[in-house]
């Protein structure tokens, strides 16, 4: 009985990442067309924010490490609002036991307009298109308001162009490459001659569920006379514990070398740079870095919920300084404290409220932080 219980809260916290825009279709629509299953699911959202100190909202009032360097003098006091993150999506079964899923929001293009974000096809465990990188887990993630949560979760938290095979806990994938270089002639001249190598393990065990997973790549530039690359990679685990049907605690650890574009929020905002070429001879140098978070959930009842969670990012540009390239104005740390209360007053409709502190530091030394309080009401179908 209590194995079960530890089951129902580890589902229940992973279900409350619905709110960090991993939703399922528990509120799909469902109907058949002839021999086809159909399932219509999607969410309406209001997000508002308002930022105490420098305005650094994003779409869908997401916090941004952008701009928030030597931010003392800058004005304070914004609010804003969207419904972006509102969510569209078509799943289709054949008769034949294909899956095919179509979903989008309305992020792009800085917000209004319509975003792909997932695309494929999925029979026996072989799955092509779009979709959520397997170099990824929401296995450690703590539940946010804030659409792009928290700097240090795991692996590459956004949908990619893939070939992915999945045989039970084990997945494997070919994905489209995501690097980029410190300057911008190098990325000017950037080529991605191979796909990403990706492999995953994901798994659960009474009250404890795990993911662990790998990425290989190859970062490089080629100018016509000058070809140079080199090998990257990253690593992370991930894991959630109930420790009674109340109470949660998840995180995530991540390590790359060369491959900082999935060191999530590492960067100015999302990804750092991978790698640098060095002035002296041209050769491909890549960066390291590493991130974490540790979080917990607390199951009020009543549809009421209360979720806490760290995350930072450190990226090493030591080697890139002392080879005489330009790092100061990078970002060294990334952090973010967030805390929310969510409740359910009824099926299908969520509300909540998030505070947040962001942190940043470059490598020059220069700081700045600021504080964010989030509101949010999505109501599912």
């Amino acid at each position: 009985m209590q194995s079960n219980k530890l089951r129902m809260a580890i589902r229940a916290t992973a279900a409350a990442a619905a709110v960090l825009g991993v939703a399922g279709q528990a509120g799909a629509v469902s109907f058949n067309a002839g021999d086809y299953e159909m399932s219509v699911y999607g969410y309406a959202r209001l997000n508002a924010s308002y930022d105490v100190d420098s305005n650094q909202a994003l779409s869908t009032r997401s916090g941004s490490f952008d701009g928030l360097v030597n931010n003392d003098d800058a004005p304070d006091g914004h609010f804003g609002a969207d419904a972006f993150q509102s969510r569209l999506g078509v799943t289709t079964m054949t008769p034949q036991g294909v899956k095919i899923n179509v979903e989008g929001d309305f992020r792009g293009s800085g917000g209004g307009s319509l975003r792909l974000r997932h695309a494929y096809g999925e029979y026996n465990g072989v799955l092509m298109g779009q979709t959520w990188s397997n170099f990824n887990s929401f296995v450690g993630n703590t539940a946010t308001l804030d659409f792009d949560s928290m700097p240090g979760a795991a692996g590459f938290q956004a949908r990619t162009a893939q070939a992915r095979y999945t045989s039970g806990p084990l997945s494997v994938s070919l994905e489209e490459p995501v690097s980029s270089f410190v300057t911008d002639a190098a990325n000017d001249a950037q080529k991605d001659a191979l796909p990403s190598l990706t492999a995953r393990l994901q798994d659960s065990a009474g009250g404890l569920s795990y993911s662990a997973a790998v990425l290989a790549h190859q970062v490089g530039y080629d100018t016509g006379t000058s070809d140079e690359s080199a090998f990257g990679f990253a690593t992370f685990v991930a894991a959630k514990m109930a420790l009674s049907d109340m109470i949660t605690i998840q995180g995530s650890l991540s390590y790359t070398d060369g491959a900082n574009s999935y060191l999530y929020r590492s960067g100015d905002n999302f990804g750092a740079a991978s790698a640098y070429v060095d002035p002296a001879t041209g050769d491909v140098e890549t960066i390291s870095g590493y991130g974490g978070t540790l979080g917990a959930g607390f199951n009020l009842g009543g549809g009421r919920s209360v979720n806490v969670g760290y995350g930072l990012v450190e990226v090493d540009w030591d080697d890139a300084e002392a080879d005489g390239v330009l790092v100061a104005d990078q970002s060294e740390t990334n952090s973010a404290i967030m805390a929310n209360y969510q409740w359910t007053p009824v099926q299908n409709v969520m509300m909540g409220v998030e505070y947040q502190l962001l942190d940043r530091e470059n490598v020059s030394g220069d700081d700045g932080d600021a504080s964010r309080v989030l509101f949010a009401a999505q109501y599912n179908f």
